[in-house]
């Protein structure tokens, strides 16, 4: 029981990622509030996983003010923060339009930041914030240029916040995913032969040659939120199955 008596949010916990980590958080011990913008998918995750449920849009003030006052209320203190929630578009280069790239920031780094901003005054000293970024910070790949820039500064927020929190005893850290089977890829915006095409190229490019899976990454921020990582601080934990190692 690695989490045993701590309390987490996870933001985006209705799916992939996020619901796989709610999951190992809660056999781990903790006593977990998820988030998501889906009323009904939220429900449901909660119900499965017997775990407090917020409905969350991070572009709004309004909601992650109440996220925090829905916080303290359900645990006093906040222990762990796993800033999960975000979107994955294709964003070419030539048919980008100013929408899609407000999108992409308004919720991967203003949600993201805010996020930070709202719960961290109810995080005591040894409490650890996680975040999500991508193998897309380290490499190059057309056609996902927003995503990538998106991820790269969540990548600098990993390192800047875990400076300015220093004082208060708070670690922050991040995982990296790389290429994962989760829902979000179908929701890039590329047509199924695309998308399809997409994955075959870059299963190719790694070097265990397959996806990964949300538990896999999830066993990550496990580590990431428990005492066993006290002395990681700005670190960036990838699992990419050495995509962007090798």
């Amino acid at each position: 029981m690695r989490l045993k008596g701590k309390t987490a949010v996870i933001t985006g916990g209705t799916s992939g990622i996020g619901l796989a980590t709610a999951r190992q958080f809660i056999a781990q011990g903790a006593q977990v509030l998820i988030t998501g913008q889906d009323e009904g998918r939220l429900a449901a995750a909660g119900r499965e996983l017997g775990a407090f449920t917020h409905l969350v849009d991070v572009r709004r003030a309004t909601d992650l003010e109440a996220l925090g006052a829905a916080t303290k209320a359900h645990f006093d203190r906040l222990d762990i923060l796993f800033a999960n929630a975000g979107v994955a578009h294709a964003t070419p280069l030539a048919e980008t339009n100013r929408a899609q790239f407000d999108e992409l920031f308004d919720i991967n780094v203003k949600g993201v930041f805010f996020t930070v901003q709202a719960l961290a005054p109810l995080m005591p000293a040894g409490a650890s914030i996680v975040l999500n970024t991508s193998w897309l910070d380290q490499v190059g790949t057309p056609g996902l240029s927003l995503l990538s820039a998106t991820k790269a500064a969540v990548r600098s927020f990993t390192r800047t916040l875990a400076s300015e929190l220093l004082a208060q005893g708070v670690r922050v850290n991040a995982v990296s995913p790389g290429a994962t089977a989760t829902p979000i890829h179908g929701k890039t915006g590329m047509s199924p032969e695309a998308l399809q095409t997409f994955a075959a190229q870059v299963t190719q490019r790694i070097p265990l040659k397959r996806f990964g899976e949300a538990d896999e990454v999830a066993a990550a921020v496990v580590f990431l939120a428990s005492d066993e990582s006290r002395y990681m601080l700005g670190a960036e934990l990838v699992v990419d199955g050495g995509f962007s190692q090798l």
